[in-house]
């Protein structure tokens, strides 16, 4: 695996927490830990943990500003979620046309 990512991705996004997070952070530029820490009933330490496990996805990257770190979203790896996910969207539409025209034939036959 590659330094910056050292997760899988799909690991990363399993938690409903760090969906939020990815949330977030898509509709910001970027934000510090205690803005991100206020949107959940948790404390700073439990936010910087999934931070974390997101940055070793490849999923967040971070930078210092001050006293404080910024937490920026990096997409890029949703890409292979969104490849599977259209794979098995393809599938599925053409086992529904297929289901369609079976039901058709059979109806034509009855």
């Amino acid at each position: 695996m590659s330094k910056v990512q050292q997760r899988d991705v799909f690991d990363a996004i399993a938690d409903p927490t760090r969906r939020r997070l990815i949330q977030l952070l898509a509709e910001a530029e970027d934000l510090p830990l205690h803005e991100l820490a206020a949107h959940f009933q948790m404390g700073r330490t439990g936010v910087s943990k999934h931070l974390g496990i997101l940055k070793e996805a490849g999923l967040v990257k971070d930078r210092k500003a001050g006293r404080e770190t910024r937490y920026k979203l990096d997409a890029t790896p949703l890409k292979e979620v969104q490849d599977w996910v259209a794979y098995y969207s393809n599938y599925w539409s053409a086992n529904m046309m297929r289901l369609g025209q079976l039901l058709e034939e059979e109806d034509e036959e009855a």
